[in-house]
């Protein structure tokens, strides 16, 4: 069953893969001057395979249900592909009310790249933890996942609403900013192509250091240690001495390998404005040349106004009732409460701002991307370099 399970996650996987090339297609199709909504066989057979795709990893989840006997969203290989797979559906659902085949383009990829990062980490079935035995796992996992996934629909069409307006004929803050974004999609490619090169040649380095407790623990490295554990005593011989040793409060594998997607990022990144001479953003210019910008902010101002009391259902709400019943507290301060809290401050901001003060095209569109950003920094950065009760889900 496990078996199967990875094959259909497989499936989808690829599924995107096509899917994104034919609605690729369907916006290169159009004439000149022809708006970008609407749909034509290219944009057909686009969403007809994403649906197929949707169904396999939709199958993927439910096999590996039942291969581990509780909702496959324990750890981070496991909620990350389920954000994916939540992802995919919140856009087929806007794709049948806007049938808009750009937004394909730019979405789509996102989920490609979230599955992907999900696969880097341990993909082992493993029985739940005692603090994760509950029926609240399904529940606020899941909702939180699936609120999180339609307010990153948000951060699609933001992209899209930035490369299409923002001039980039001129140097400016505005342009910086959208080529910061794009460094920051190019370090998740590198994380990716790290983690597996690093894993291919089975690297390993063993470390004795000392944990936040005092205790002296051993540390497995599958990636080179630029960044050391706190006081840390290289045990394997002939691999790379670190740079620098982190103190006990900080994961220091999981930061060393932040580090090195970050380094590797901006390699690709200027070997990439090297070979083309332009900005990433100008290179993606021409598939939004003819899209209608009004239709692009209602899509990211729906996706957020959907996403967010989902959000505050899953991420807050059910949180807080499982957090009683586990912990005898319903806050606690913990970096991934402290986290879930400011990504929904943010939102609410996002949509007062919205509707009383009228911030809407542009402004709404930083808003949805830096919003998105906050979203990917609790997944990334809270789950892999900062230790706390909720530890567990970088595992």
């Amino acid at each position: 069953m496990a078996e199967l399970s990875g094959n259909l996650l497989y499936f989808a996987f690829i599924s995107y893969l096509i899917a994104t090339a034919f609605f690729g297609g369907a916006i290169r199709s159009k004439k000149d001057g022809e708006k970008q909504e609407g749909s034509n066989k290219w944009a057909t057979i686009a969403i007809v395979i994403t649906i197929i795709g949707f169904v396999a990893q939709t199958g993927y989840f439910i096999t590996r249900w039942i291969a581990a006997g509780h909702a496959p969203v324990s750890n981070l290989f496991e909620f990350t592909t389920f954000f994916g797979m939540c992802l995919v559906g919140a856009f087929i659902f806007i794709y049948y009310i806007y049938k808009a085949p750009w937004l394909g383009v730019f979405t789509l990829p996102v989920a490609i790249l979230i599955i992907a990062y999900a696969s880097m980490f341990p993909r082992e079935i493993s029985p739940l933890i005692p603090a994760l035995q509950s029926d609240w796992l399904h529940i606020h996992v899941t909702t939180a996942a699936l609120g999180q996934a339609i307010l990153a629909i948000s951060f699609a069409a933001g992209i899209i609403y930035l490369v299409k307006a923002v001039d980039q004929t001129v140097s400016s803050k505005r342009t910086f900013w959208l080529e910061v974004i794009m460094y920051s999609i190019v370090s998740v490619i590198a994380f990716i192509l790290v983690t597996t090169a690093f894993t291919s040649v089975n690297y390993k380095a063993e470390f004795n250091y000392i944990d936040k407790k005092g205790v002296e623990a051993v540390y497995e490295y599958h990636i080179p240690a630029l960044i050391g554990p706190n006081k840390g005593e290289l045990v394997t011989e002939g691999k790379f001495e670190p740079l620098i040793e982190t103190p006990a409060i900080i994961d220091s594998k999981k930061l060393n390998t932040v580090v090195w997607s970050l380094v590797i990022g901006l390699v690709l990144y200027w070997v990439l404005r090297l070979i083309t001479r332009k900005r990433i953003a100008a290179l993606l210019q021409p598939l939004v040349k003819n899209i209608n910008l009004d239709l692009v902010d209602e899509i990211s101002y729906r996706s957020v106004l959907i996403g967010f009391p989902v959000f505050t259902l899953g991420a807050l709400i059910f949180a807080m009732i499982w957090a009683q019943i586990a912990w005898t507290r319903f806050w606690g301060w913990d970096p991934k409460e402290v986290w879930a809290l400011i990504t929904w401050l943010f939102y609410a901001a996002f949509l007062h701002l919205r509707l009383s003060k009228g911030w809407h095209g542009e402004k709404s569109a930083w808003l949805a991307i830096i919003g998105f950003f906050i979203i990917m920094f609790n997944l990334i950065v809270v789950n892999l370099v900062i230790a706390g009760l909720h530890s567990y889900a970088g595992s």
